[in-house]
């Protein structure tokens, strides 16, 4: 059992746990990913992790929670555990060899970029990020980018906090500034990553991608995360998650996405009738 150590809510919908697992953080490095199961009859579970302690054996996850086994997962809390966490799964992001690199998180897709960014600047990298959020309350994890950052943008959709604007106004800004980078890493939702993308082959920078579709066995054995990158079938979770995100079929990423939304709807609505119940019940 994988025991909860630490929990903390990072904003209404993105809550931070801090699991006990000493042999997935001696070797977890940024860019791989974890699955859970929060209890011994629950789904499969695919999170990116968002840091590791390896002295202190722990391993980092940050969820946003918006179907049922997210929701399952929030109902754990410190002391209690999770019955499955297996891992590190995937391949370690590159970042050998870089010296200055942009990098992009779109909401809680910055729980992802953060490690890398982390690293990088550990290593030497002069690491410029930008992090875009709707809005003011659901920014996360402000004060530990600005730790790894040379520069760091803020940018809001409606302007209540930081700058106004997308991710790729700023990435054009820092450009069009003079900076010059190696590579650019863009981790978020599938059609931010996709504008990015567009923006950074205008300019012939090589960029990197996050791709994190739905997943099963985590082995690549079920073909549930297939997608398109150079005309070629991959596996995120074999062959990534991280790809060139300019050989990502993002049009075809963002149809597969959607084929289990009314069964994803169908879950969340179970899982908040069974807490429903529970509180009731304890009422």
């Amino acid at each position: 059992m994988y025991r909860i150590v630490k929990k903390k809510s990072l904003n209404p919908t993105v809550s931070l746990m801090e699991i006990k697992a000493p042999l997935i953080a001696r070797k977890a490095e940024p860019g791989q990913f974890i699955i859970f199961r929060a209890k011994e009859d629950s789904e499969r579970v695919p999170l990116t992790i968002a840091d590791y302690d390896r002295e202190k054996g722990t391993v980092t996850i940050i969820y946003q929670i918006v179907g049922g086994s997210t929701m399952e997962l929030d109902t754990l809390n410190e002391g209690e555990s999770l019955h499955d966490f297996v891992g590190p799964l995937g391949k370690p992001s590159e970042t050998e060899g870089l010296k200055k690199v942009a990098v992009i998180g779109g909401g809680v897709g910055c729980a992802i970029a953060y490690p890398i960014a982390k690293k990088l600047h550990n290593m030497g990298c002069e690491v410029h990020s930008v992090a875009g959020f709707r809005n003011k309350d659901l920014v996360i994890l402000e004060d530990e980018f600005k730790k790894v950052s040379s520069e760091l943008y803020i940018m809001t959709d409606d302007g209540s906090y930081g700058k106004k604007g997308l991710v790729t106004n700023a990435l054009e800004e820092l450009i069009q500034n003079g900076n010059q980078y190696d590579e650019v890493i863009a981790i978020g939702p599938l059609v931010m990553m996709k504008f990015v993308c567009l923006l950074t082959k205008k300019y012939d920078i090589k960029t990197i991608v996050s791709m994190n579709p739905i997943m099963i066995d985590g082995t690549g054995m079920c073909g549930g995360c297939r997608l398109t990158v150079g005309g070629k079938t991959k596996f995120a979770c074999v062959d990534g998650p991280d790809f060139d995100g300019h050989q990502v079929d993002f049009d075809e990423a963002m149809h597969r996405g959607t084929m289990y939304r009314e069964f994803e709807s169908h879950a969340r609505e179970s899982a908040c009738n069974l807490m429903k119940q529970g509180d009731d019940n304890n009422g």
